[in-house]
């Protein structure tokens, strides 16, 4: 089967067809779907290898990050180097940049920066504000096929999500907590922002277990600090002065090394800690019995998926594996490795 036969088959010309298969612009909507469906009619499929030799051009994917004392994405980061080093034999270039973290203007600045000169696919870790929103819409007006990376943005023109299921996250932490937790106890929260989905997201997957099946259990907070190492410090010293009888703490973003400096100025003792993201600061944690548990995902892991989703989006649905779900890892000291 060739393009040839599917161009007869939709009733359009070959460019029409170079176009659709591409992603190009310049395609009505109705003109997309004959394709479309002349493609699931006569069972049509690529040759990738030709498609990609046909390109003049590798795969180009400009993957926006925070910068700061975010450790989490740090490693974010060097996964984007390390992958994109074993990738440019697939023909995908993966250009790294970073911005300020919660800074709603550096991302949308930065989007509005990725040009189609050199770039199929625009990579955020998004914040779910008005300004970053019309940023993704003015991307994919031009072209830009844009994937949000670990916190989505429902609602957007993104094409993507690469992440994992962050409710289901959090009700694994609310679940774990209610255990560890006795009726009538107070588990305070820490986030680095509500403004960030996959934070927003944890929260309601805690509360929601909580609430269902450990009702007596109060929670307090959230407290925001950012991601970063001084304003979680701050917020979370003042959070355990208020309450100096918490049983449990829960920090749905990455600023540990604040929150641990806090609760061990605080002299809080007995007090079920559970964590994201397993970095220097909570391994650490784990192995001296400061942090319970912490639920991880995988950088690496991440980067390849929006690899994957980059060829989906630019060669076609079967220019990789299917998507799969994201796996959540939770580790206690018992199997720290």
């Amino acid at each position: 089967m060739t393009v040839h036969d599917l161009a007869r088959a939709a009733g359009v010309s070959l460019a029409t067809v170079d176009r659709v298969l591409n992603a190009r612009p310049g395609v009505k909507p109705a003109t997309i779907e004959k394709v479309e469906t002349a493609i699931a009619d006569i069972g049509f499929r690529r040759d990738l290898t030709a498609s990609m030799l046909a390109r003049a051009r590798d795969i180009g994917l400009t993957v926006i990050v925070p910068e700061g004392t975010n450790q989490f994405m740090n490693k974010l980061a060097e996964a984007v180097e390390t992958v994109g080093d074993q990738v440019r034999a697939e023909r995908l270039r993966l250009d790294l940049r970073r911005v300020r973290a919660m800074d709603t203007k550096a991302l949308a600045d930065a989007l509005d920066a990725v040009s189609t000169d050199t770039s199929d696919c625009a990579v955020i870790v998004a914040i779910d504000k008005p300004e970053v929103h019309a940023a993704v819409a003015r991307a994919s007006q031009r072209g830009v096929k844009v994937i949000t990376l670990v916190s989505d943005l429902p609602g957007s023109d993104r094409h993507s999500f690469v992440g994992i299921d962050n409710q289901a996250a959090g009700r694994t932490a609310g679940s774990l907590m209610g255990r560890f937790c006795r009726k009538g106890a107070k588990v305070g929260l820490v986030a680095g922002s509500l403004e960030l989905i996959d934070h927003a997201e944890r929260v309601t997957g805690f509360r929601a277990v909580l609430g269902a099946e450990y009702p007596g259990i109060e929670i307090v907070g959230p407290v925001e600090g950012q991601d970063e190492f001084t304003p979680t410090y701050e917020k979370s010293l003042e959070m355990f002065r208020a309450y100096p009888d918490l049983a449990g703490l829960y920090n749905v973003g990455a600023g540990n090394a604040g929150m641990l400096m806090a609760l061990k100025e605080a002299q809080m003792t007995g007090v079920t800690v559970i964590a994201h993201e397993l970095t220097g600061p909570t391994r650490a944690a784990l192995a001296s019995g400061a942090v319970d548990v912490v639920i991880d995902q995988s950088p690496e892991t991440e980067i390849r998926a929006v690899c994957a989703a980059a060829k989906r989006l630019v060669l076609g649905a079967d220019a990789a594996p299917p998507e799969s779900e994201l796996e959540i890892k939770v580790f206690l000291r018992d199997n720290l490795r």
